[in-house]
């Protein structure tokens, strides 16, 4: 009997971990069929981050086992941190609430305003990104400032509803010198938009690119009644770039500014996170991630979104995270010295 002992073990062995995938694949299908997954905007209806959630609400729901009802709603404040809020610490943990937020909701206690955070960043389950982003400093043609370095002598009144179109205009006023007056209390973009059509505000910064033309595709044609001042971003778009849009980052004086622009602008390459709770089983959380990307890749999904203007560039649930622990692993100085540049004066 002993010499079948340890092939018995080993068969056993095989077979439960050959099961082990398929039962929590089963797992997951049974609990997902029939029930409804809450997927929680950060924003307001209408702005980019409602274009992306509720595209991918509309599509999500078909590539996770047993099909569940993708419902989206709205949780705006803060910057995308009520929403984030929310979804960490008071929706259910089971795996049926999705936050939609803002890269910022991920950063603002590194390096914003960690009174607004009621959440730890590093605790969430990371589904993934749904884009990666050119921030955009915009100005109507009639305003004082013609071009970004007008700005460094001229005021401009800007349009802010928080996030980052209150964070990269402040770093431009910190870092580099320019003078952007900010207007807050814009509800969200779309209202600041709004503001600038009814030359309410002359202005508008840290608005993503793919974001405004889904909004506004007529301020990037020829008659536009608007101009981009300014690329914030380390890197810019081909398009703005051979229309002569400069890059902030080329506007630092020193290594350090230009590293403090940077790490600022690192937040662009995953504007448009999705999260989940940290208590969320690590099954549901595998077979969310896995949906999310077969989401991003489905063809009915890239044609809306090219339909909308919407750029889809996925990142991973593993690639965000590793991206989130890299930027709060940063040296605590330089940190330091990048929520100086974000500081109301």
């Amino acid at each position: 009997m002993k010499q079948w002992t340890r092939p018995r073990v080993f068969i056993l062995a095989a077979l439960l971990a050959t099961a082990t995938p398929a039962l929590a694949q089963d797992s997951v299908e049974q609990f997902y069929r029939g029930r409804t997954v809450n997927l929680v905007i950060g924003s307001n209806v209408g702005g980019g981050y409602d274009f992306y959630g509720r595209l991918v609400a509309r599509h999500l729901g078909k590539h996770i086992p047993g099909k569940p009802n993708i419902v989206p709603s709205n949780m705006a404040g803060a910057g995308g941190n009520t929403a984030a809020g929310y979804v960490f610490s008071v929706a259910p943990k089971d795996g049926t609430a999705i936050a939609a937020s803002s890269s910022g909701s991920l950063l603002d206690a590194l390096i914003g305003d960690k009174s607004i955070v009621r959440h730890d960043p590093l605790g969430f389950n990371f589904i993934g990104s749904a884009n990666s982003e050119v921030s955009l400093c915009l100005a109507r043609k009639d305003a004082a400032v013609q071009k970004f370095a007008d700005a460094f002598a001229t005021e401009i009144l800007i349009g802010s509803s928080g996030g980052t179109t209150r964070d990269l205009p402040m770093a431009l006023n910190n870092v580099l010198g320019t003078r952007l007056k900010l207007i807050s209390g814009y509800p969200g973009t779309r209202e600041v938009m709004l503001a600038m059509d009814k030359g309410e505000v002359q202005g508008l910064c840290g608005i993503g690119y793919t974001s405004t033309i889904s909004q506004k595709p007529e301020w990037f044609k020829p008659d536009s009644p608007v101009r981009v001042l300014v690329q914030e971003a380390v890197k810019g778009l081909p398009d703005l770039d051979r229309a002569g849009a400069p890059l902030a980052v080329d506007f630092a004086r020193t290594a350090e500014q230009r590293e403090i622009l940077e790490i600022i602008y690192s937040q662009l390459l995953f504007t448009r996170p999705f999260m989940m709770a940290p208590e969320v089983p690590a099954e549901r959380v595998a077979a969310i991630r896995a949906a999310f990307l077969r989401t991003l890749a489905d063809p009915e999904l890239l044609a809306e979104a090219a339909k909308l203007n919407l750029v889809i560039d996925a990142m991973s649930g593993e690639a965000l995270g590793a991206m989130i622990r890299g930027l709060y692993a940063k040296p605590p100085d330089v940190i330091r010295k990048v929520r100086a540049a974000l500081a109301s004066p």
